[in-house]
Formats: C-alpha cells, structure tokens, sequence
C-alpha cells in the first residue's frame, strides 16, 4: 500500500462520520471535534480528490453520488479495522496473565497461596516465570513482575507488597535449639549468602555484624542458600516473608530480626489502567501480603 497517495486518514474518519450521520456536528461529538474541524477536514478531502462529496440538505448534508461510493468502502474498510482490533483485544483478554517472579518470592511465598487464587478465580490462567534477569515489562510481554529493592525504578509503578523485614536464621540442628541468640552469636557460626544478594549483606553490615570476619560460603541462588540452611550448614539472612513459614513449621530459628523500611518486595506493573483480571490478582496479592 502506498500512504502516500492517500488522503489524511482524520479527513476520511471525518468524511465517513459525517456521512454515516448526515449531520457535521452529530459527527463532532462523535469524534470529540469541533463542527468546524468536521468541515475543514471534508473540504480538504473534497480538494485532495478534485470531487464534491456532500452538499446542504435542511438542517443537515447529503451525499453526492461520488460521496456514497466512498462512504460505503470507508465503512466497510472501518469496520474491517475495528473487527481486527477487537479479536487481538479479546485474544490478549483470553490469554494467561504473564508474571515475572523471582525464584525464591516464587517458591516461599507465592505457590505456598497460589491455590487460594485458582478456587477464587478459576476463570483467570497464570503464566509464573521465575527469574532473577532484569525485565522489561512492555518489551518481554509481562503483565506484572514482583520484585525485590526500593521501588524507585523509572517507566513502571511500583507497590510495596511484602515489608523490608529481614530475619536472620538457622537450623535448630545448628544452634542445638538454642534460643535468644543474638546477630553477634551467629558471627560465630558458618554462613551462608546469595553472591547476587548484595543488598542483603549490607543489611546485616549495617545492623553491626561485619561479614569479612566470618566463615562465608557463596551459592548462585538464594534456593541453594535456604536448602543448606535448612539442612544446618550455616547462618543466613532473607526478607521475612520468605522465611517465617519455615520458621512457623520449626524447620528454621529466628535468630534475629532487622527492620528495613527502605527494601522490599514490589508489585510492579505498567503505568496505566488494569484490566478486570490483574486488578483482581493484584486486590489477591494485597490482600495476602497483609495477612
């Protein structure tokens, strides 16, 4: 197709209003213009195309004979247009919501609730994809991501959704079920990190335990660093909401706790209004993260 030899694409929108109605304001208000803005556009279509296209007719316009030729296959060609937009809207409509997690939010938090979220809306498919690579929300086709820092990230809006509340913690095989330990106690024992977690060490760093002074064992995942704490191979450090289900099923120990109001995890999406099914998954996921 050639744009170039076609006329304005506002002029036919307007022409084809205008001609539907048969009345340049009621096209207007249709396509939120002025009246005079429908006339300009249909006098310089008439121009483009060297032929008069409507005329006066009492209150309103009429057709010429050139005008219905041209009205009939810019309807049709309009509303060929607005069958394809609306089959790609339904199908995006149709599609699972896509979510971007990381792994260890995926495998603590989110499945242990999943289940509530399918027998309240079964209707709603999720695609969870868990990774820690950075995402563009717009360019990798993700509805929402859920991740973990400050919040302040450009192009995207961002909701707090679980607190910056960490916990250190360990095996009870570790500490032989000690209780009251304090984050200078665990400075005696192994432990273990996320080489990727930098902003998790300096939380402990900044509560007043140095890490260089301890036996340290880096591990690619965070995944990696719950199983072996688990398992009683060392001391470690993770927001609460990823680590207070084990510490409730007494398979870790708390050993301390250490605010952070400027760190946790975020519901990210797109800065524009959601559709029917995230607004509900995203009422779903607040409404968790309270309880």
């Amino acid at each position: 197709m050639d744009w170039a030899t076609l006329p304005s694409l506002a002029a036919l929108r307007a022409f084809e209003a205008a001609a539907r109605h048969q009345n340049l304001s009621a096209a207007a208000r249709e396509l939120n213009v002025t009246h005079a803005a429908i006339a300009q556009h249909v006098r310089t279509l008439e121009t483009d195309l060297s032929t008069p296209l409507l005329f006066r007719s009492g209150r309103g316009v009429a057709l010429t004979e050139n005008g219905r030729h041209l009205a009939q296959h810019l309807s049709e060609g309009f509303e060929i247009i607005s069958d394809g937009v609306s089959a790609l809207q339904r199908t995006k409509e149709d599609r699972p919501l896509s979510i971007s997690v990381t792994p260890s939010f995926a495998a603590n938090w989110l499945m242990p609730r999943i289940g509530g979220f399918w027998q309240k809306h079964p209707e709603i498919s999720l695609s969870i994809n868990p990774s820690v690579n950075l995402i563009d929300l717009r360019r990798d086709g993700f509805d929402m991501a859920i991740r973990f820092g400050n919040g302040h990230w450009p192009g995207v809006t961002s909701e707090l959704l679980t607190s910056g509340e960490f916990w250190v913690v360990a095996s009870p095989k570790l500490v032989n079920q000690t209780t009251n330990l304090s984050l200078a106690d665990a400075g005696h024992h192994p432990w273990l990190m996320d080489l990727h977690m930098l902003e998790w060490r300096k939380v402990v760093e900044d509560a007043g335990l140095n890490l260089d002074t301890v036996e340290m064992t880096s591990l690619e995942t965070n995944e990696l660093v719950l199983s072996a704490t688990v398992a009683g191979l060392g001391v470690s450090v993770h927001p609460k909401s990823l680590v207070e289900r084990e510490v409730a099923f007494g398979t870790l120990v708390q050993i301390s706790s250490l605010p952070r109001t400027d760190l946790g995890y975020h519901l990210v999406t797109l800065p524009r209004p959601l559709s029917g099914k995230k607004r509900a998954l995203r009422k779903w996921l607040m409404e968790e993260a309270k309880t």
